[in-house]
């Protein structure tokens, strides 16, 4: 049997309207013939007519048909609006939208096929017995549709709370990764403060040293001009302050690299560095996992 691309029960659908368009236009056929019938049984009883009669009995029949026809046309587009709007109804209730094309109700192929599948269907439905004519009637698409659906909606909602349940956690794990992070980074601070005050300190003492260079040397210039027999002990005195003012500047910087070197040795400020490395990891990870519960714009 010819096809039309349809699910069984859609099918079977197609076949009771056409079993019942085709009962409707065999009426409108039958009304048409009674018509003519009627001319012939109420108009027809002499031998000869003239061309007026004739006329006038054909203009009466074109009337009468033409009523038929028009009123038979008519009632066949309320019928398939009908169907439309039955099928539009069920559509609604589950949220659809259809759509229709119009252009595709005159292809001839089409046509030819819905033709073949009609004279297919009315040899194999004359093949069967009158009881299998009678067919169930298609149970509407309300209360159970409905329940479906909200159960379906129940479920979604449920997963968006356990989403936003989830959401929610991974953000107060992100917050309190952040204030430890905040902590670190503040400890971090405050030693490098400490370790700069040290420096200051040590710059502190260089200033002093250059400080008593300096009076030296201008205690050393006055008494030059006032005696010429300290010259050599002044100048002695001063080469000697001038290497320990080296010395000493050495001695400072190697105690700074000396200190420095000793604090990265500390297990406290290795501990610090590696929390911190991992406290950037675990952020970086908790951002990403952030991204994908985020709405998209």
């Amino acid at each position: 049997m010819a096809e039309l691309g349809l699910n069984e029960h859609h099918q079977n659908e197609v076949i009771n309207y056409m079993r019942f368009a085709r009962f409707k236009r065999s009426l409108c056929l039958k009304t048409v013939d009674s018509c003519f019938q009627n001319l012939k049984d109420s108009r027809l009883v002499e031998e000869t007519f003239t061309v007026d009669e004739v006329a006038d009995m054909l203009d009466g029949l074109q009337t009468i048909v033409h009523s038929e026809v028009e009123s038979e046309l008519i009632n066949t587009t309320y019928t398939n609006v009908l169907v439309l709007r039955q099928i539009f109804s069920q559509a609604e209730k589950w949220y659809l939208k259809l759509q229709t094309d119009v252009s595709e109700l005159e292809n001839r192929e089409l046509l030819e096929q819905v033709a073949e599948f009609e004279k297919s269907e009315c040899v194999s439905s004359n093949k069967k017995p009158s009881t299998d004519l009678i067919r169930p009637k298609l149970a509407p698409l309300n209360e159970g549709g409905t329940e479906l659906l909200n159960k379906t909606v129940a479920s979604l909602q449920e997963e968006n709370e356990k989403l936003k349940t989830r959401l929610k956690t991974i953000e107060t794990q992100a917050t309190a990764a952040l204030d430890e992070k905040t902590k670190l980074e503040k400890l971090l601070k405050d030693t490098q403060m400490i370790q700069g005050d040290q420096k200051t300190n040590a710059n502190q003492d260089i200033a002093e040293l250059e400080n008593k260079v300096a009076a030296l040397k201008s205690q050393f210039e006055k008494t030059l001009s006032d005696s010429t027999a300290n010259q050599k002990f002044l100048e002695e005195d001063l080469v000697t302050t001038k290497h320990d003012l080296l010395k000493v500047r050495d001695q400072l910087s190697t105690a700074e690299k000396e200190l420095e070197k000793k604090f990265q040795q500390t297990a406290a400020y290795r501990n610090m560095k590696e929390i911190l490395t991992k406290k950037n990891e675990q952020i970086k990870e908790l951002r990403k996992k952030l991204s994908k519960y985020e709405p998209d714009d």
